[in-house]
């Protein structure tokens, strides 16, 4: 049985990949706020303490935040913004660093970063730029670990879901979460060592940097 360790259950995507993960067969690990904070790497290294010994084969860092809306020059919020940087960026880059001898001692060897569309440097439109600036630097921090981890074969990615509908992306979205997911866990599924350090949407489509 393979097993999943998933950031952020408590709702949205994060929910519909462990609801879905787990029907498929697999042991899920799932963390929300309440029991790990992104943002306390003493909680992050509490929980790998737990795990030793534990092969996880798929860590999907989904936890994040969109913060403050509606942030333009003039009307910066620095300590929302900062607060993006480390839910977004520093706490998976904390939970890859304790969990690295878990998935590499798996067989899948996976790490997923759910980033977004809007992280891509080249069709930035400047909107959101806390949330954009947070994934785009999430993505190089993807593209950095997938090179340092060659030696030990583990496949690191990062997944757009798409515009869905849950908390963060509105009723009007056009994805349900369900579908989002399971185009995300096809992707996963066919993640082959070459892709590793790529940016995929959820449809299978590479995503330009």
């Amino acid at each position: 049985m393979p097993t999943a360790l998933i950031t952020g259950v408590s709702r949205g995507l994060g929910r519909e990949l462990a609801r879905q993960y787990a029907a498929d067969g697999w042991k899920v690990i799932g963390t929300e706020r309440k029991d790990m904070d992104m943002t306390d790497v003493a909680q992050i290294r509490r929980l790998a303490a737990k795990l030793k010994g534990e092969a996880i084969d798929l860590l999907f860092c989904n936890a994040g935040i969109s913060g403050k809306k509606g942030m333009a020059p003039g009307s910066f919020d620095f300590d929302s913004w900062q607060e993006v940087l480390r839910v977004n960026l520093l706490g998976p880059a904390a939970l890859a660093e304790a969990l690295l001898d878990n998935v590499a001692a798996s067989g899948k060897k996976t790490i997923a970063m759910m980033s977004s569309r809007l992280g891509s440097i080249s069709e930035s439109s400047g909107m959101t730029l806390p949330y954009s600036t947070s994934k785009a630097a999430l993505n190089m921090l993807v593209k950095g670990l997938a090179a340092t981890l060659a030696a030990r074969r583990i496949v690191v990615v990062a997944l757009s879901p798409g515009w869905v509908r849950t908390d963060m992306g509105g009723e009007s979205a056009p994805l349900s979460p369900e579908k989002s997911v399971h185009g995300l866990r096809q992707v996963i599924a066919g993640l082959r060592y070459e892709h590793s350090g790529k940016f995929f949407s959820h449809d299978g489509a590479e995503i330009p940097w």
